[in-house]
């Protein structure tokens, strides 16, 4: 039996930015997600898969565009999935960014909240990123120039990031803007590099072919970290490489390579091999009280820290000053990574206790508390749902305030009953995906009220948004 066609919808006006930085319309009682428009467009949409109350569609034809449109920067704008959110003003996107948050409290938390504070804008809406990932792929995304082109006069191979819902395509980037230079110098230069000397490039179906991933990691103060991972060893072009990059960008600060045999791009547990300079990069940060001492944190190649250093501070200046520390406080700092807020709070409290799951993360968050001179904090690594418990809180003390910054599916339930069953004063939550933030909040809620929310603006041009908000224990 044929499929029937999807339907066509004509004449549809966006209405609002919606989940993954897709605009949102409504046809009769049906939503309609929609990538690369803004509200105000009025469009025709061909649907492109369907479900019972929604379904997902592209805008084939613009009737109006939105008086609230920009046009987008970059070249690769409506092929690349990084930034959707281009073709909006920045003052507009923060707006948005600030009712997705409100939404989420109202709609999955459903429970009361003071006015959200102002969102904290970035100081930076382009080259704000400390770390990119770049991918070699023999499938590269070909466009219509290219498809006009004989086949054999096609290049195949191509590195920059992967097309959104195809893990085997990858669009080549001439130019991206989400890292200052020279991170654009540097890719291109290894492109043009390896293209020259026909060196393969690798394909995720065969599993065949040399070259997998660049990594360019920088810091603010100027250390500059590039890895190169090669799918096989083969010591020659490696070499030929290596020095070439040395050569060529003098700047580099931390030059490392991986070989990573296995059939996923994951470097975590491979052998970094340092070629040139130090295994680290540094980052800085200042103190959250005027005259305290500017922090220092050690990265390695493949520890956590917050893609945007600028506004990292910012986020952590938040939290510091919901807690309104005395300086007498035992502090919980969950789901702690690198000990970046651990050690952020530890000098103006009495003991700051991290928890992290990644063993090596809890490596990374010892060597910044020692190279701060912080002697006041203490470190577990552990899957948080076994770690915190009664014996855990005993053995540690009932903290004042716990900090809790988990990944994007939010804390695990059990988690959640550890934090009521402790009855800390303070609970202050940093999460980097509002929705689940207000589920979680909503099963503390008999036990705590919220008092203040503070959005804060990690990622410009994109629909993600950091949020701060502050749990009191109900008197």
């Amino acid at each position: 039996m044929p499929r029937r066609p999807l339907p066509f919808f004509e004449n549809v006006t966006i209405l609002d930015a919606g989940a993954e930085g897709k605009a949102v319309a409504r046809v009769n009682d049906l939503v309609v997600f929609v990538p690369f428009c803004v509200p105000g467009d009025v469009v025709d949409i061909q649907v492109i898969s369907k479900r019972k109350s929604y379904c997902e569609g592209k805008a084939v034809k613009f009737h109006h565009y939105s008086e609230l449109r920009v046009d987008p920067f970059c070249e690769h704008f409506g092929t690349c999935g990084g930034c959707r959110w281009q073709n909006l003003s920045y003052e507009q996107q923060l707006q948005y960014k600030q009712k997705q948050i409100d939404d989420h409290f109202t709609r999955i938390g459903k429970f009361s909240f003071p006015p959200l504070n102002p969102i904290l804008h970035s100081p930076l809406t382009t080259g704000y990123r400390n770390k990119l990932e770049y991918t070699f792929s023999d499938r590269r995304w070909l466009n219509a120039d290219d498809m006009a082109l004989p086949a054999e006069e096609r290049q195949s191979n191509g590195l920059g990031f992967h097309i959104p819902t195809l893990f085997d395509r990858v669009l080549d980037i001439n130019h991206c803007y989400h890292q200052p230079e020279p991170s654009n110098a540097i890719r291109l230069a290894v492109r043009d590099f390896t293209l020259n000397r026909g060196w393969s490039y690798y394909n995720p179906r065969s599993h065949e072919g040399f070259m997998r991933n660049l990594l360019i990691r920088n810091a603010v103060a100027g250390d500059l970290m590039v890895i190169v991972v090669f799918a096989y060893d083969a010591p020659d072009e490696i070499k030929m490489l290596m020095t070439f990059l040395a050569d060529t960008f003098p700047q580099i600060t931390s030059l490392i390579y991986v070989i990573n045999t296995k059939q996923n791009d994951v470097i975590t547990d491979q052998e970094m091999l340092l070629w040139k300079g130090d295994p680290y990069i540094t980052e800085t940060m200042e103190a959250p009280v005027e005259g305290g001492k500017k922090l220092q944190f050690r990265i390695g190649p493949v520890s956590f820290y917050q893609t945007n250093p600028l506004q990292a501070y910012y986020l952590y200046k938040t939290a510091f000053d919901f807690a309104g520390f005395t300086g007498d406080e035992l502090v919980y700092d969950l789901y702690c990574g690198t000990g970046t807020i651990t050690n952020f709070v530890a000098p103006y409290v009495k003991k700051a206790v991290g928890v992290e799951y990644v063993p090596s993360a809890i490596d990374d968050a010892h060597t910044n508390s020692e190279l701060n001179n912080i002697n006041n904090t203490v470190y577990f690594a552990g899957d948080l749902a076994k770690v915190l418990n009664e014996e855990f809180v005993l053995q540690n003390g009932r903290p004042d305030v716990i900090i809790t910054d988990p990944p994007r599916s939010g804390m695990h339930e059990s988690v959640v009953k550890q934090i009521l069953l402790i009855e800390s004063q303070k609970v202050i939550y940093v999460s980097c995906n509002p929705a689940t933030q207000a589920r979680d909040i909503a099963l503390m809620i008999e036990k705590y009220e919220v008092t203040a929310v503070q959005p804060v603006d990690m990622f410009p041009h994109t629909h993600h948004v950091e949020n701060v908000a502050l749990l009191t224990l109900r008197k």
